[in-house]
């Protein structure tokens, strides 16, 4: 099954993500800042990225710059996770290099659909 790079920093969602994720059957690698999202990216080479916009020490929007301008890792999709869920918000993000865009609360079944499109798979139910 794929390998997903969670970035987030909140404890209560990347716990409840990466128990939900690996229940069904993905490997996650977890990194709680845009700085360690971006190494973690390039050393581990996930097949999707779930990236909060809102990290300490390098934010989402600027790591998914990082990610879409490095060689290694421009072609990872990266599916943006936010609380910005204003007008304009999807664009913002979706102009700093995500693929996709998924406001919080997280609906985790239309997560999956996500996650499976940009894989390349055909959506599971969730």
């Amino acid at each position: 099954m794929a390998k997903i790079l969670l970035v987030e920093d909140h404890e209560e969602i990347w716990d409840f993500l990466s128990r939900r994720l690996k229940r069904r059957g993905y490997e996650v690698i977890l990194a709680h800042d845009g700085e360690a999202g971006v190494r973690q990216a390039r050393s581990g080479q996930p097949d999707v990225i779930l990236l909060d916009m809102n990290l300490p020490v390098l934010d989402g929007w600027s790591a998914a710059r990082a990610l879409k301008s490095g060689s290694d890792t421009r072609a990872i999709p990266i599916i943006a996770l936010t609380a910005h869920a204003m007008s304009g918000d999807r664009d913002k993000a979706i102009q700093a290099g995500c693929d996709d865009y998924h406001p919080k609360p997280v609906d985790f079944s239309k997560l999956l659909s996500q996650i499976s499109a940009a894989l390349g798979e055909t959506a599971q139910a969730g």
